[in-house]
């Protein structure tokens, strides 16, 4: 197999991506649910805030029995969120403030309505067909060609071909056999070999495997050993034709202005593969090897959380996704959600915790051997603030714990997703399922832009809303905070600013630990741009930076005699600060609750 490891996009050093859960952000028709005509409405608050791209989880058509995860046309614009030209406009509207949009992309399984799937079920194997989706008829063929290096085509240019180019065909196109594109058994009194499966569905005879919910049949990318007749081999003719079918769809939406996806579930493409995910790092290097060359441009995020697999796989970053399994937490979750009851405080072992006694090296002990392989690997290993599937922590912790952990996260390396939201401290909230989102749908309710109707959000009627608003009397809005000073919404701002101007707090920067204890919370480490890394010499202040936290509710101060890698305070001033922070000497004198950048 080619070895497509690559170059990864420039811009990412500087990116920082404000995740956007498209029926909660804003909606501009008051149908109540949010939509994409209300995110180009609101781009400049996002630039103004500091994020420099976006992450939109999925806003294809489909039924919404997974909130969207369930896609039943990859190359249409769900009628809510409004059409194929308004999600050009915005990749168009985004370039124009210098910013990048990520789409996202479910290659897993589709909707069970999608056409490939209902082709499939058919008795006859003559009748599983379908128009074929990967030949463009001749007037077409400009719109999968690159974007131009002045970037991607406007929406005015497109026209009015954009939506009908994703259906259409060249007439001499044969159609497109799909009987092996999902899985299917041969016979429908067969089990799933050990995988979940749907039988009496359909007229075929066979069951079908699923992914998650019963209404998500798995595609077919094959098996890592097959062992029945009915298991295709991993990157065999049927597991290609898979990833070739993905594989234009990707192309459609690059070809359109997007500059990469988010991937769902990015490693569980191959079904019993062996450890380390061999098969599946394979399935995407053949993916890769179409993709790279013709968008070297494009960003891939892989929703994995092993980066030595999944940057070995051709991606450009990983999640450190939050995971706690039987009351384990890991790193991810010793930082912001060490807990089996998530929406108290009471008994939260948190680092950022002020009550708890947690210090960093439990995080750092599964961070940095992470870490040092994405560095190895030339990608990046990145962390979020919360995600459409995480537990918000506001109702958890306090603002003052929120501006040190954000503060943290958004200095450490990688590239740093914010959900929208963290920044006025949106609270979780226990509401009824919608979608499928079942104990999610807490962390997805409408963004609180002011107090006029709904937060802001929409003009519809309260009942017609996606999700209710927080009615909440303290309800934190965009308003409220922007209009405070000493907000956690200004402190990201400000944040965020000194990010994009301080070479040493860029994605791939150098990172060295210089006081991690397991039983002390004060945490103090340099960042070093790449250039400056080797040296020990003076450096610009941008360049070369220690930052400094103390989560705790008592001082700490640190020194030569407790830390001998600590490097020369001399010269160094306070880039940024929360709390109290003064060097004396060669000593740092943090207070209670306190952060500090000195360069």
């Amino acid at each position: 197999m080619e070895d497509t490891r690559h170059t990864s996009p420039s811009w990412l050093s500087t990116g920082v991506f404000y995740e956007i859960y498209p029926q909660s952000f804003a909606d501009s028709n008051g149908d109540g649910i949010g939509d994409i005509p209300g995110i180009i409405e609101h781009l400049d608050y996002i630039k103004n805030l500091g994020c420099n791209a976006l992450w939109i989880n999925p806003c294809y058509d489909s039924p919404f029995k997974d909130a969207g995860y369930d896609v039943r046309d990859y190359r249409r614009v769900a009628p809510r969120y409004g059409t194929n030209d308004d999600l050009i406009a915005l990749f168009a509207a985004a370039h124009e403030r210098d910013m990048h949009v990520l789409l996202d992309l479910v290659p897993g399984h589709t909707s069970e309505e999608h056409p490939w799937f209902r082709a499939s079920c058919n008795a006859n194997p003559t009748d599983r067909t379908v128009p074929s989706s990967s030949v463009t008829s001749p007037e077409n063929d400009h719109l999968y060609s690159a974007p131009s290096a002045e970037g991607a085509v406007s929406a005015a240019d497109w026209g009015s071909v954009t939506t009908s180019a994703a259906t259409t065909t060249s007439p001499n196109a044969a159609p497109e056999n799909v009987s092996e594109r999902y899985i299917w058994t041969d016979s429908w009194i067969a089990g799933g070999d050990g995988l979940p499966f749907i039988a009496g569905e359909a007229e075929r005879d066979g069951t079908y495997i699923l992914n998650f919910f019963k209404c998500q049949p798995a595609l077919n990318y094959g098996f890592a050993h097959p062992k029945y007749a009915w298991q295709k081999p991993a990157l065999g003719p049927d597991a290609l034709a898979t990833c070739d079918a993905m594989i234009d769809i990707i192309r459609f939406w690059l070809s359109r202005g997007a500059d990469g996806f988010r991937v769902d579930m990015a490693d569980s493409l191959v079904k019993h593969d062996d450890e380390g995910k061999p098969a599946t790092i394979r399935t995407w290097q053949y993916i890769f090897s179409k993709v790279h060359p013709e968008f070297p441009e494009a960003a891939f995020v892989s929703e994995w959380g092993r980066p030595y697999e999944s940057l070995e796989a051709g991606f450009d970053m990983d999640f450190y996704l939050d995971w706690r399994w039987d009351g384990n937490p890991n790193g991810y979750n010793m930082l912001l959600r060490n807990t089996d009851t998530p929406l108290t405080r009471d008994g939260d072992l948190s680092y950022f915790n002020a009550d708890s006694p947690t210090g960093i090296k439990g995080f750092l002990d599964q961070y940095l051997p992470q870490l040092r392989d994405a560095e190895r690997l030339g990608g990046y290993f990145s962390l979020i603030t919360c995600n459409h599937d995480t537990p918000r922590v506001a109702q958890r912790l306090t603002e003052r714990e929120l501006k040190l952990a954000y503060a943290t996260l958004f200095t450490l390396p990688g590239v740093p997703f914010l959900y929208y939201g963290d920044e006025i401290g949106m609270r979780y909230r226990a509401i009824p399922a919608k979608e499928g989102s079942y104990v999610r749908t807490g962390s997805r309710t409408p963004m609180q832009w002011d107090h006029t109707a709904n937060l802001g959000f929409s003009t519809a009627s309260a009942e017609n809303l996606y999700l209710p608003v927080d009615p909440a009397a303290d309800a934190p809005t965009v308003d409220d905070r922007m209009n405070d000073p000493d907000s956690l919404w200004h402190t990201i701002q400000s944040l965020l600013a000194l990010r994009h101007a301080a070479p040493a707090l860029h994605a791939d920067a150098g990172f060295e630990p210089i006081v991690a204890s397991a039983d002390t919370k004060a945490f103090v480490y340099r960042r070093r741009a790449q250039n400056d890394a080797a040296s020990d010499v003076s450096h610009n202040s941008a360049s070369d930076v220690i930052i400094a936290v103390n989560p705790a509710t008592t001082a700490a101060r640190i020194d030569r005699s407790s830390a001998d890698n600590l490097p020369s305070l001399a010269g160094k001033t306070t880039l940024f600060v929360i709390g109290d922070v003064t060097i004396d000497g060669d000593a740092l004198a943090l207070g209670p609750q306190s952060f500090a950048i000195l360069g």
